[in-house]
């Protein structure tokens, strides 16, 4: 018999969101994310990601897509509430959504930031 998941009380959501992930939020019992994109390709490509993510972590969001913009909820459904899935798997689709090689030293080069044939996602401006 599986243990119950511990469930986060609002208050706890809150301050996790702002230590962890600081672009969700949490609103009707869900935290949530939008991603913003700069078209139909860019779109579908964030759901696609989020979709692969989630069906290996077999923990499933809501999500809500239109042309530049793609929204992602989270909350156990088994446990009624924001638990450890829902912090873990949003961290993960955070990690790969927002992933710009180009920041990295590496070889790979990441997507021309200059030319806009090629830019598919609104990155997220870094903190000061």
């Amino acid at each position: 018999m599986a243990m119950k998941e511990h469930t986060y009380n609002d208050a706890e959501v809150e301050a996790r969101l702002k230590k962890e992930l600081p672009h969700w939020y949490l609103e009707d019992g869900w935290i949530r994310r939008k991603y913003k994109t700069n078209s139909w390709k860019g779109t579908l490509m964030v759901v696609n990601t989020v979709g692969h993510l989630s069906e290996a972590a077999w923990h499933h969001p809501d999500i809500t897509a239109s042309y530049a913009w793609v929204e992602v909820r989270l909350m156990n459904h088994a446990a009624k509430g924001i638990t450890d899935k829902d912090f873990e798997l949003a961290k993960k689709i955070e990690d790969v959504v927002h992933w710009q090689p180009a920041l990295e030293a590496g070889a790979l080069e990441g997507t021309p930031a200059d030319d806009m044939r090629f830019s598919y996602m609104k990155y997220d401006k870094p903190k000061d």
